[in-house]
């Protein structure tokens, strides 16, 4: 049975049909809105003017970003850590 060619196009669909996950951070900006930063991906940064906005700004940045690493033959890194962020409050007793 004659082997099947792998295409660029086949190659390119399966990198669209994998999931990527990365930790954003939304930060409120000065000016309003949300600043939101990628670490994992060199830092790269959007905003928008509501948390949805921002958050679906974020989408779009990162699908673009990783699709222009496969478009040029870079690795697209891969975010191992698992770690959960949450603020922790503590009181401290008047002297």
């Amino acid at each position: 049975m004659p082997k099947a060619k792998t295409t660029k196009a086949k190659r390119t669909e399966r990198v669209r049909s994998a999931t990527y996950r990365y930790t954003v951070h939304f930060e409120p900006a000065e000016e309003g809105g949300y600043i939101v930063k990628v670490p994992a991906l060199h830092g790269i940064a959007t905003q928008g003017e509501t948390l949805e906005e921002a958050r679906a700004m974020a989408e779009d940045l990162i699908r673009g970003y990783l699709q222009s690493l496969h478009k040029h033959g870079e690795p697209i890194p891969v975010e191992r850590d698992e770690s959960l962020t949450t603020h922790i409050a503590v009181s401290l007793a008047r002297a």
